[in-house]
């Protein structure tokens, strides 16, 4: 029989993606709400009570919303909002964060989907955190591009109205209040807040999230090949994972960190450069916002849940 799926929220950015991966899939059933009942809290609550799988594409208090109008004790949740990636009642869904956490999501009943700029450098830090290369309490300093796309609809109307006057590149989250620090603070295994500064480029989607490292400050510094070797281990040793480590190289630039590499799959790719004499490295991971940042996460989760093949319904 196929699987039930009601996307709540499907005309937004990530729903919208997630619907067009799924769409075809003779697996499941898509539940559908008609465009006028949207906000017609019986209606939803018919379909996520129907649903064996519901994915939460709203806004936080709309996601608590749509939780609380499950009665039953059967349909299973994936929430793309930020209102409970650190609920400890909720797995967290980036798979390829632990050995172990593939397992979390497939057996579990709330899955909260991973937020688009905490991916990247948890990828880069818990790692080498896990193999006592950086200290727990090192202070990390996080920056990077994002596609407007993760701004939502209102800021893709504003930058494709824009046009050649769009801003090229814009920093944004200069209080260093972001929503994003909890969920990068918790599954980053961080002892301390990291600061944390995104900006939005003139492109609509793919990402580029980089992470800094001054390794004098440590009693004894790592070398690039030693974290290198930490992270390339640990996502060997990750069944069906979306995230690769480039080879390590000593070059001045490359073409492969354009925030839009992975644009339309579900890949990461973690890249480690280092100057061992002046002891410094940098981590950056490139990944679409749109893909292992939110929707492609969302059905790689969906597909950890039904037990199917993780790459179903996924570009890599």
């Amino acid at each position: 029989m196929a699987a039930k799926i009601f996307i709540d929220g499907e005309a937004g950015t990530t729903g919208l993606q997630i619907r067009e991966r799924l769409q075809e899939r003779r697996d499941l059933e898509l539940l559908t709400i008609p465009p006028e009942r949207r906000k017609d809290a019986g209606m939803r609550a018919q379909l996520l009570n129907e649903a064996d799988v519901a994915i939460l594409c709203l806004p936080d208090d709309a996601a608590k919303e749509s939780v609380a109008l499950i009665e039953n004790t059967t349909t299973r949740v994936i929430d793309a909002s930020t209102a409970h990636r650190v609920n400890p009642n909720w797995a967290y869904g980036f798979a390829e964060m632990d050995r172990a956490q593939t397992k979390a999501i497939a057996e579990a009943r709330f899955v909260a989907n991973p937020g688009c700029w905490p991916q990247g450098a948890i990828a880069g830090l818990r790692p080498l955190i896990a193999a006592g290369l950086l200290p727990a309490d090192y202070p990390v300093t996080v920056n990077g591009v994002s596609g407007y796309s993760g701004g939502g609809r209102q800021m893709i109307e504003e930058y494709e109205a824009a046009g050649a006057s769009a801003s090229h590149f814009m920093p944004y989250g200069l209080t260093f209040q972001h929503k994003h620090v909890p969920e990068l603070t918790q599954y980053g295994t961080l002892q301390r807040e990291p600061l944390f500064q995104p900006a939005v480029g003139d492109f609509a989607q793919g990402m580029l999230v980089a992470v800094p490292l001054q390794l004098g400050i440590l009693p004894k510094a790592p070398t690039g090949k030693q974290l290198h070797a930490a992270l390339a281990d640990h996502y060997a040793a990750i069944p069906d994972s979306f995230v690769d480590v480039a080879p390590f190289e000593a070059v001045a630039k490359t073409p492969a960190l354009d925030p839009q590499h992975h644009n339309d799959t579900n890949r990461m790719t973690l890249h480690v450069f280092a100057n061992d004499d002046r002891a410094q490295a940098l981590l950056v991971a490139i990944y679409d916002n749109l893909g292992k940042g939110a929707s492609g996460a969302a059905v790689q989760n969906l597909n950890l849940m039904l037990g199917v093949d993780a790459r179903e319904s996924l570009a890599a």
